[in-house]
């Protein structure tokens, strides 16, 4: 079977869900708490963004979530299957992600990562993308804005 890209739906939660936590639950350890992507609602999410589902033989193995606004194209969220990491599947979304935002007239990307994410601001810098800001949060932790 083919890898398939489609649009998420509301049946779609708790599979994305359920693949976020075990995304980022590597970053546990690292950081000592829960990234923003684990503490999101994603019932609510899928309302309000859109979001990108790669299965692969049926299986949701990654996904993209991003919102519109006025002035660029918010990366939300990439998330990949643990089981499907180091397959190129991040970058084929960022791809996609790409695409949606020159469709939608936009030459401006945003996405937030926290600073200590060291592989994924590789990813990003990989792709052509620059840190843009570093800011520290309430708790202290800084984040990058790419």
């Amino acid at each position: 079977m083919a890898d398939l890209i489609r649009r998420g739906t509301p049946a779609d939660v708790k599979a994305i869900t359920d693949l976020t936590m075990r995304a980022y639950s590597k970053w546990l350890a690292l950081i000592g708490y829960k990234p923003l992507p684990m503490l999101a609602d994603y019932a609510v999410a899928i309302r309000e963004h859109r979001f990108d589902l790669l299965e692969v033989d049926g299986e949701l193995a990654a996904l993209i979530e991003t919102e519109l606004r006025d002035d660029d194209l918010l990366i939300v969220n990439v998330a990949v299957s643990p089981n499907a990491q180091k397959r190129g599947h991040g970058r084929r979304l960022m791809a996609l992600a790409e695409q949606i935002a020159a469709e939608a007239g936009r030459t401006t990307l945003r996405l937030y990562t926290n600073e200590r994410f060291e592989e994924n601001i590789r990813l990003y810098a990989s792709l052509g993308y620059a840190q843009e800001r570093l800011e520290t949060r309430a708790n202290g932790h800084g984040w990058c804005i790419w």
